[in-house]
């Protein structure tokens, strides 16, 4: 981990350099993230970036993405801090998780942790919702459908379902760590904790889980829940303030102390 956390750092100088920006926040986004890689799971970089003040002085729509597929192990892409801030408005639920991801590999003072600290101002438990569900929908329909099914998947659909059971239980956005969804959300003796958890321990021993028959206690939750969400995701307030000229001056002074 450390020889790849060494090579990360030195693509994002790279990339610095290359595209004449400043990264502000740089982390993990996939299973590593979540807390179920297995041995040969990728690493999903994710970062926000700024560029120098004369590129956003323009009459032209430009590309506001930077994407860049080092190999078959490391995938690396960014948001420009505009789009960033303009998806963070709206509830953004990608950019709300990587916020809070426990793998970081960059993070310049102030932009970051400001967005953290009033999340809550703009998380909207509908929107949010509705991201997940139609995740877990999408997965299971694909994925866990027969009576023999790709196992590993079925994290892929837990997942989302548990962060829908979490807003719809909390009201604020679900963690990203797969563990404490699980610890709060299921119980550890029941039929589906011990599913669960012996599925958990061979994706971290590195156990081939491919086509296997489907695992009833899952199942059984997965579409129970799945039912019940569409009726809960339509209940679910929306965000609670619009925070615009906030974060325009929060674009402005990173602008300024990025650049000047």
């Amino acid at each position: 981990m450390e020889a790849m956390r060494q090579a990360i750092t030195e693509q994002l100088e790279r990339l610095e350099s290359e595209e004449q920006v400043r990264i502000l926040y740089a982390c993990e986004s996939g299973s590593r993230a979540w807390g179920f890689p297995s041995r040969d799971s990728d690493y999903d970089v994710r970062f926000v970036y700024i560029r120098k003040p004369e590129w956003y002085l323009s009459i032209f729509e430009k590309r506001d993405v930077i994407e860049r597929p080092i190999s078959d192990k490391l995938d690396i892409s960014g948001w420009d801090l505009c789009k960033a801030l303009n998806l963070y408005r709206k509830s953004n639920p990608p950019l709300l998780e990587w916020l809070q991801s426990p793998i970081r590999y960059a993070e310049k003072p102030g932009v970051a942790e400001r967005l953290r600290r009033i999340s809550p101002l703009v998380f909207s438990p509908k929107s949010c919702m509705y991201h997940y569900l139609n995740m877990a929908r999408g997965n299971y329909r694909e994925y866990l459908q027969g009576e023999r099914v790709r196992i590993k998947k079925y994290f892929y659909v837990l997942r989302p379902v548990l962060a829908c059971e979490w807003i719809e239980r909390y009201g604020e956005m679900p963690p990203m760590a797969f563990d404490a969804l699980v610890e709060r959300l299921i119980p550890r003796e029941s039929r589906l904790g011990e599913a669960v958890a012996e599925l958990l321990k061979r994706k971290k021993a590195g156990d081939e889980l491919n086509i296997e028959p489907r695992l009833a206690p899952i199942n059984d939750y997965l579409e129970k829940r799945l039912r019940e969400l569409d009726s809960s995701a339509l209940e679910m307030p929306s965000a609670h303030a619009q925070l615009g000229e906030g974060l325009d001056d929060l674009f402005r002074a990173t602008l300024q102390d990025s650049w000047l």
